[in-house]
């Protein structure tokens, strides 16, 4: 893998992540609580009490936190906390702000593979290893974005690397399409999962999809340490003896644990990845273990926020989340595209 040659800034003046640890937490706990208790028909913080504390099936109040919020707003805030990791993790191995899985690929390889392993027998595996699956399919993709990015004398250059995620990406949807358009059992499936929603998640499907993204999340956190000797340029990792090339490896298949899990559980959500790390300014000056947790914890509060708009908007009616993160995500996209190519 070709060393990328249009680094981050690194600025002089330098503030941990460890104080904002307290305000992405305390956000994403704020917003659980008002996906969980919210909603058409509110409940009070001591109904969940009782849930935890002497759940009562014959309960409707019980049931309906059990079965169907409590589910939704842990596959939501999973999914957001690992896309928001893996974007974080992506701009600092290759130092690129727009580094994101929905633009390089990978829930789009994620999405393909999916949909392959609903719509033909032949591959179906059981319920528990489809997010690991899913999770080959990812990285497989964004390993093929990476392959092409870096050929040529120029090697891997930031703009290459935008346009050929955007080309595999189309490639796989394309795909997609074509199985979805021969498999009209599996269109009508996927059709909302396919656009980003959480409200077919289950607890079922939580615990398939937690350790995946829990592995993906450990071996981010394993490698976090040589993220900032690598924000200041290759050559001078190398002398603090820092790999970058096994540093990208270990975070290629780091991101693809976690958008693979992601995927599984609420579908291609796009551009978590590229906005929660916006919300914190600095954070990629001084790439860390930290920073990592305060990103994840910020993409968990940023989809759940989603969420929460996707079905109150419109109420009775509800909108995918995915619509919503893509109608916020694409603006910054675009701020963030201008900004870098003056």
């Amino acid at each position: 893998m070709t060393a990328v040659t249009t680094p981050i800034p690194v600025k002089a003046a330098r503030r941990s992540p460890w104080p904002l640890l307290p305000l992405a937490l305390a956000a994403a706990l704020a917003l659980a609580a008002v996906h969980l208790l919210g909603g058409p028909k509110p409940m009070a913080p001591a109904t969940l009490v009782d849930l935890l504390t002497a759940y009562n099936p014959r309960n409707i109040d019980h049931r309906m936190l059990a079965m169907l919020r409590l589910p939704r707003l842990l596959a939501v805030m999973l999914a957001g906390a690992g896309l928001g990791a893996a974007g974080y993790l992506l701009q600092s191995v290759l130092r690129n702000r727009l580094g994101e899985p929905h633009i390089l690929g990978l829930n789009a390889g994620a999405s393909l593979t999916m949909v392959a392993l609903t719509a033909f027998p032949a591959l179906a595996v059981g319920p528990s290893l489809r997010p690991l699956v899913a999770s080959l399919g990812a990285g497989a993709l964004f390993a093929l974005v990476l392959g092409f990015a870096s050929a040529g004398r120029q090697g891997l250059r930031p703009v290459k690397l935008i346009f050929c995620g955007i080309a595999f990406t189309a490639l796989a949807n394309a795909l997609t399409s074509v199985i979805l358009i021969l498999d009209e059992g599996t269109l009508e499936e996927l059709r909302f999962w396919l656009i980003g929603d959480g409200a077919g998640a289950r607890m079922a499907h939580v615990a398939a999809a937690a350790p995946v993204a829990a592995a993906g999340f450990a071996l981010a956190l394993l490698i976090a340490p040589g993220l900032a000797a690598l924000s200041l340029g290759d050559a001078l990792a190398r002398g603090l003896g820092v790999s970058a090339t096994g540093l990208r490896v270990g975070a290629l298949c780091a991101a693809a644990l976690m958008c693979g899990a992601a995927v599984s559980l609420v579908g291609p959500m796009g551009f978590v990845g590229l906005v929660a790390p916006v919300l914190w300014p600095g954070l990629h000056n001084r790439p860390s273990a930290a920073a990592l947790i305060v990103v994840a914890l910020t993409g968990a509060a940023l989809l759940t926020a989603a969420d929460l708009a996707a079905t109150g908007l419109l109420r009775p009616r509800e909108l995918p989340t995915g619509a919503l993160t893509g109608l916020v995500g694409a603006p910054v996209f675009l701020w963030i595209f201008a900004r870098t190519a003056k």
